[in-house]
């Protein structure tokens, strides 16, 4: 396997870790040629398990024989950098995570229809931008029994190097992609949308038609302004938490979790 023994952050090769942006790395025109960073041994493991394609490997020299040994062997044909902590921990924007790093060939994502073709209980995410939130949101969602994640445009990439530490690995054990239109849109694969909002006209989350509904989706707002306006008007039903003590909201990626515990179908 091609071990490269580094002794310079300029070492040809290492711009993918080293001085590459998140946008530079997702080529969103081009996303067939699109890398993302996974870190740690165990978020690598579950990346290499659910079926992505490393395509190159940072890893602290101590580390090749010891908690990323069976990643190395796992990955015979690509190149495999290594040097001292000392030295790896220069590098401008990654500070490593257990050692290890592992740059991946984007997916080819499906198309949304494909992903709610079987699936009962999803969650559109619209406008999140902050990635611990899309991170933590993609784990829930896998832990707690949601069949699919899809997101609107003007939402964090999944694939951010952070959102893919929060969620643990997570964003590759659940199906996701890009919606293309409105909401409404989902009302033609056969969904009824719930928007989770502050609205006076709100139902409570455990209201009784929520869980009869054969194929629901659930749509969850922005950090700070929640869902726009239009499209809570455009959703079947508005929902709502029910809350003690005076608090009116719970962060999204909070409220996600205790959303889908109640809404998706359980894991017997």
């Amino acid at each position: 396997m091609p071990i490269i023994e580094i002794s310079s952050l300029d070492h040809p090769g290492l711009e993918l870790f080293r001085s590459l942006t998140e946008a530079q790395l997702r080529k969103r025109l081009e996303p067939e040629k699109g890398i993302f960073i996974a870190e740690s041994p165990k978020v690598i493991r579950v990346a290499l398990q659910a079926g992505m394609r490393p395509v190159a490997l940072l890893c602290e020299k101590k580390h090749l024989t010891g908690d990323a040994k069976d990643i190395v062997a796992h990955c015979p044909d690509i190149p495999i950098y290594t040097g001292s902590r000392a030295l790896l921990s220069q590098l401008t924007g990654y500070v490593l995570t257990r050692g290890v790093l592992c740059a991946m060939q984007r997916p080819q994502l499906p198309e949304a229809a494909d992903v709610c073709r079987e699936a009962r209980r999803i969650v559109v995410i619209d406008g999140v931008v902050e990635a611990t939130n899309i991170g933590a949101i993609f784990r829930s969602a896998a832990a707690l029994g949601m069949d699919a994640v899809l997101l609107t445009q003007n939402t964090c990439d999944p694939l951010n190097r952070r959102a893919v530490r929060v969620s643990m690995g997570s964003v590759f054990l659940i199906s996701w992609t890009w919606l293309q239109g409105p909401v409404t849109e989902l009302h033609t694969l056969g969904f009824r949308t719930a928007a989770m909002a502050l609205n006076d006209s709100a139902i409570s989350l455990n209201a009784p038609q929520l869980k009869q509904e054969p194929k629901l989706a659930l749509v969850m707002g922005t950090e700070g302004d929640g869902l726009p306006s239009a499209t809570i008007s455009s959703c079947d039903y508005v929902v709502r938490i029910p809350m003690a003590h005076g608090v009116d909201s719970l962060n999204v990626a909070a409220a996600s979790a205790v959303a889908f515990w109640e809404l998706a179908q359980k894991v017997e």
